[in-house]
């Protein structure tokens, strides 16, 4: 059974002080993860335009968003101007290649991403995610083979770009098992690995659970469609700091329950895409998260 650890990197913040703090606490369990970075400029501040997005406000209050963010990364893009952090970071970026860890592009302006795509023009996506597949390449030398949106935010052009961009695999939406994504009639190349477990941030403070109790919820979901594997999706601003006895907790658990823990890599070489469900993608609710996201929607008429 196979457990894929995603760590989405949203924040200057968060990839010089979560990531290094992942790598240690990975390390003392021998375990890899992907790394999703954002490569361009923080503007954090700016998600503060969601304050009127039903169930926002409510998930900054359960969340403590200013303790695990911080006064500073929340004024980003507004009363302080967006640090680069494909440039302030690059060297801790490089550290987790070098530590073993898969590294992928997560986005590049992350609000930009997640607050425009699902209703942004061709040239708009294109450009976007243009600006990340160079920023990689300057930080790391070499291109891309992953993709996972920013707030798993997407739209069709974007998909249908991972294929002409070259992306082996991609986890842009929420969902329960691998697929192959049908956008506009066709079946395209770029297989999805969908987050398939709640994240903590979703999780804490809802129906009265505790931090523990949040943990054992998770831990209980895990069996269900086990052999399809998983994905957890984790924040370096989180996990990577405040929330990291919670996520040695999880480790320790799902290796109890006999998963398998690696990278989106690990999880997509056990693959045989020629099996895989042909599924269009949706526009979803996920609980405790607000807006709309891309979801795995029905297997796709005439593909399976």
């Amino acid at each position: 059974m196979q457990l894929a650890l995603k760590v989405d990197v949203d924040t200057l913040r968060g990839t010089l002080e979560g990531v290094p703090a992942l790598l240690r606490q990975l390390d003392r369990h021998g375990l890899r993860a992907t790394f999703l970075f954002s490569l361009g400029p923080d503007h954090t501040g700016r998600a503060l335009r969601r304050a009127f997005r039903p169930g926002f406000l409510g998930k900054v209050r359960r969340t403590s968003v200013l303790q695990h963010y911080g006064l500073r990364t929340l004024l980003y893009g507004t009363l302080l101007p967006g640090p680069d952090i494909g440039r302030r970071g690059a060297a801790v970026m490089r550290a987790v290649r070098d530590a073993g860890h898969e590294v992928g592009i997560h986005t590049y302006d992350h609000v930009r991403w997640q607050d425009g795509v699902a209703t942004a023009s061709a040239a708009w996506t294109t450009r976007e995610l243009q600006l990340a597949i160079d920023r990689f390449a300057a930080v790391f030398g070499v291109p891309a083979v992953v993709h996972g949106a920013a707030g798993w935010q997407m739209n069709d052009v974007a998909f249908q770009q991972l294929d002409a961009l070259g992306m082996r695999y991609a986890s842009d939406c929420r969902g329960v098992e691998p697929f192959v994504p049908v956008v506009a009639g066709q079946a395209l190349r770029c297989p999805q690995l969908p987050t398939t477990l709640p994240t903590l941030d979703e999780l804490i403070g809802r129906d009265d659970r505790s931090q523990p109790a949040v943990v054992d919820h998770l831990l209980s979901l895990a069996p269900a469609n086990a052999q399809a594997g998983h994905v957890y999706t984790l924040h370096a601003e989180l996990e990577g700091l405040a929330l990291a006895p919670l996520f040695d907790r999880l480790l320790r658990g799902w290796r109890a329950q006999g998963y398998a823990l690696g990278t989106v890599a690990d999880s997509f070489a056990v693959l045989t895409a020629a099996t895989l469900p042909r599924c269009c993608v949706e526009r979803g609710s996920v609980a405790g998260r607000s807006g709309l996201l891309a979801v795995q929607g029905a297997p796709a008429a005439g593909y399976n």
